[in-house]
């Protein structure tokens, strides 16, 4: 497996892949998928604003897709990122998201980054939950029924995980 920075040419790959999670699942809350050109218009903001966003890839074809981004626009969340990681239905428990977000925790660190937020759609996302534990997150809250998807209401977990030095020093920025 190759992890390395998205392309152009990924952008089928990702919508398609986004797409199945949109139609068939509660990771995301969007409940019409985007299409590519949405999605490059992401990918552009993420990348053009020096965030990483990440592609799999085996044998020539992506498997799965993360990325981060500032947790929230005002400048006081400058430190902290957010991920997003989606893999596609047919690899998924076979370590591409676990590599996509080690990659990420390492970009996001390198790049100055002191916390890291999963905001998972869905308490009952196992998958998601697990993953982001084994690669040392910790839960620290649920929000109860916020979503209404697929005539449902679903839960919020949010993880988190310090990277560096964390909130034991302050940033020299």
């Amino acid at each position: 497996m190759i992890i390395r920075d998205a392309r152009p040419g990924d952008l089928p790959a990702i919508t398609a892949i986004y797409a199945h999670h949109v139609q068939t699942g509660t990771g995301t809350f969007e409940e019409e998928p985007p299409d590519e050109a949405e999605v490059a218009a992401r990918l552009a903001k993420v990348q053009g604003a020096g965030w990483a966003w990440l592609v799999a890839e085996q044998d020539g074809q992506v498997t799965g897709y993360g990325y981060y981004s500032q947790f929230r626009d005002r400048s006081a969340y400058r430190f902290t990122a957010e991920d997003s990681i989606y893999v596609r239905d047919d690899v998924r428990g076979m370590g591409v998201g676990k590599a996509l977000v080690q990659a990420l925790l390492e970009r996001a660190t390198a790049q100055g980054f002191r916390q890291m937020l999963a905001v998972i759609g869905d308490s009952g996302n196992a998958g998601s939950i697990g993953l982001h534990s084994s690669l040392g997150f910790r839960q620290v809250g649920t929000m109860k029924a916020v979503g209404l998807k697929f005539g449902q209401w679903v839960d919020v977990v949010t993880m988190q995980r310090a990277l560096g030095e964390g909130e034991r020093t302050l940033p020299d920025a």
